[in-house]
């Protein structure tokens, strides 16, 4: 079932290892909001799919990394939605389209992951770059082409496993799947805000604005 933060006050939860210390000092003090958690929880358990409002689950590192880097001071509440265990694609599309009366609270939802997360891969030089290119020129083609439908564009893009590279990108979904969060919340297509390569692994941004 997804998980819902909702304290007031969530502490921070470190869940990486073999990083420099410094890496487990990080703070960020950003408050909660339990009453935008209730109504994500109602939400997603009123489409059917299980959703537990968890009081003591902090926020993790999908949360306070992107967002010390885009709101240093934390002064914004936050409300972090964790991934279904399945990991299906179809699953978190669903859990997009539930979400999607939200779109009128003037909310930044952010799907906080990457479009390549093949450690194994990039440790021991063996990122098919090929594979990587492809499946990143698929997943441009698919949020942004305005010739899709909405139901198109999110049927693709829970399908993923079925594109060119994206197995190889994507050997576990965890990382990939914030996206068809967000793509079963908008309407339209996005706009790719951001192509570039960071520590050698090509890597997309996508946009829609509601």
């Amino acid at each position: 079932e997804a998980r819902i933060t909702g304290a007031a006050r969530p502490e921070l939860i470190y869940d990486y290892s073999g990083f420099p210390e410094e890496s487990y000092h990080i703070t960020y003090p950003a408050p909660g909001q339990p009453t935008l958690a209730c109504d994500v929880q109602r939400a997603l358990v009123g489409a059917g799919l299980p959703a537990h409002l968890d009081n003591r689950r902090g926020f993790d590192h999908g949360m306070f990394v992107p967002l010390k880097l885009m709101y240093p001071e934390a002064d914004i509440p936050v409300v972090q939605l964790s991934l279904l265990s399945s990991l299906d694609g179809t699953a978190h599309v669903e859990m997009g389209r539930a979400l999607a009366p939200l779109r009128d609270r003037r909310l930044l939802v952010l799907g906080s992951g990457a479009t390549y997360h093949n450690l194994q891969a990039y440790f021991s030089g063996r990122m098919d770059r090929n594979a990587h290119l492809a499946f990143e020129d698929w997943l441009d083609a698919r949020c942004c082409d305005d010739g899709l439908s909405d139901d198109q564009r999110q049927t693709a893009l829970a399908n993923w496993p079925q594109a060119p590279g994206g197995l190889h990108c994507h050997p576990r979904a965890e990382h990939l799947l914030p996206l068809q969060v967000c793509a079963g919340m908008a309407t339209g297509p996005a706009t790719r805000i951001f192509f570039d390569e960071v520590m050698g692994e090509l890597s997309s941004a996508f946009l829609w604005q509601y």
